[in-house]
């Protein structure tokens, strides 16, 4: 899970994530980009720091590739603020190395994306 460095709410968030063995592809040691990816979801939505809000598409580049033992730390700027929409651009760094950068679209929702969504139901009969 990565962890959070700093939050400038609505605009702003640092996250990191250490890798380990467990995040391997191969033997080779190289990570998984999911994991990459996971972490700039991550910073991106703590920079937008609302409640209810969800990744709604990714355009994204993975440019360098990241070992077992690495650090990444994601940066994450809110750009673009449109009604319920925005507009946040990522980048991760490993090593001071880039390796991966991305505009993330998220919307802010009046409530949690589950709520009253069918195969919800048990949930709501616990609460």
């Amino acid at each position: 899970m990565g962890e959070p460095l700093e939050i400038k709410s609505g605009e702003y968030a640092r996250a990191r994530l250490k890798t380990d063995v467990e995040m391997a592809v191969d033997s080779s040691g190289l990570i998984h980009g999911g994991f990459t990816f996971s972490l700039a979801d991550y910073a991106a939505m703590i920079a937008v720091n609302e409640p209810y809000v969800v990744l709604t598409s990714a355009k994204v580049q993975f440019t360098r590739p990241v070992r077992v033992g690495e650090e990444m730390t994601a940066e994450a700027h809110v750009v673009q603020t449109e009604g319920k929409k925005r507009t946040v651009e990522v980048k991760v760094f490993s090593n001071a190395n880039a390796v991966f950068h991305g505009e993330l679209a998220c919307v802010v929702l009046e409530r949690h994306a589950l709520e009253g969504v069918a195969g919800n139901q048990e949930k709501e009969k616990l609460v």
